[in-house]
């Protein structure tokens, strides 16, 4: 697993796959003997690099999974992980929380590039993100969990098992609602992976104009339209455009879409913002409104969206 950063382009297939994923674990969890499924597992479990694999990104496809980076010898680590293990158990199943001592399991501490510890990362549908740094009040981390679970329903189906369900009176849990099945949006979804980039954006398009909070949808547009300018650029000569030509507003937003293609985010977005910065008018406003094309791409809850967002605001006002 790579926290490098680069943009998944395949995020709207892997939200799908991530729905279906969530819907066989269900099911594969409702045939299973009382009391030996999910809402019978552990939800605060100790994790090392020989169970990862099978502790959170399997079990991420139907719960999200909450991983706490502590170590024996951290003050701070001691203060927020009862906190935290108190918040699972509230949660009852909506999250699992897995601890990983950092003494113990070096390179997963080196694979998400965790700074210090405490820190807290999330993994949903084999996606991992960080989450915060350091002991945080309880408010602010229950705010955060709230963001995540919202995160993880509406973006990928998977809504965690409510701990003990079925178990007090034997009652059967009920199935998990299939989710709506759309012709049009599965079409441009079919349509994004066969490369028809103006097949896609007319039928996200098409979806969007009946469904105007469609998320998928949403979400499939921004990346169908940054794949349809990039598809057919010379990356070389755009780059020296870009070099050669700082006040040609055309040239840094051509620039700006094969940083995010190759998953140089922040440069994608720096780049934009110095040219907001430097222009006025209609070529500030073309930055600005790529600009905000570019952070539905990267998605609302990414970090670097949040700390580019304030330096947008800080060369706008």
């Amino acid at each position: 697993m790579s926290m490098s950063g680069a943009v998944d382009l395949s995020a709207v297939k892997a939200a799908a796959e991530a729905k279906q994923k969530a819907e066989q674990a269900r099911a594969q969890r409702a045939a299973q003997p009382e009391g030996q499924g999910a809402s019978a597992a552990r939800l605060v479990i100790d994790v090392d690099e020989a169970t990862f694999e099978q502790e959170v990104l399997q079990r991420s496809a139907e719960v999200p999974v909450v991983i706490d980076f502590w170590a024996e010898w951290c003050q701070p680590c001691k203060q927020l992980s009862p906190v935290l293990e108190r918040l699972t158990q509230e949660y009852a199943g909506r999250i699992v929380l897995a601890k990983i001592d950092v003494d113990s399991n070096q390179m997963l501490f080196q694979q998400f590039g965790v700074q210090g510890i405490p820190a807290v990362f999330a993994v949903i549908a084999g996606q991992a993100l960080p989450l915060f740094q350091g002991a945080a009040p309880e408010a602010q981390i229950r705010q955060v969990l709230d963001q995540l679970i919202q995160a993880a329903e509406e973006r990928f189906g998977i809504v965690g098992v409510p701990a003990g369900a079925g178990e007090a009176d034997g009652a059967e849990r009920p199935a998990a609602p299939e989710p709506p099945s759309n012709p049009t949006l599965a079409a441009a979804h079919a349509a994004l992976d066969a490369g028809d980039m103006g097949g896609a954006i007319r039928a996200y398009e098409n979806v969007l104009a009946d469904e105007p909070a469609n998320e998928e949808a949403r979400l499939g547009l921004g990346q169908a339209r940054l794949l349809d300018r990039v598809q057919h650029a010379d990356a070389q000569e755009v780059r020296r455009a870009a070099a050669e030509r700082p006040d040609d507003v055309a040239a840094q937003l051509a620039a700006a879409d094969l940083d995010l293609v190759g998953g140089h985010v922040e440069d994608a977005f720096g780049r934009l913002v110095d040219t907001v910065r430097r222009t006025a008018g209609e070529d500030r406003d073309a930055a600005r409104v790529r600009l905000l094309e570019l952070f539905e791409v990267v998605g609302p809850e990414d970090p670097r969206v949040t700390a580019a967002r304030g330096a947008l605001a800080r060369v706008l006002f």
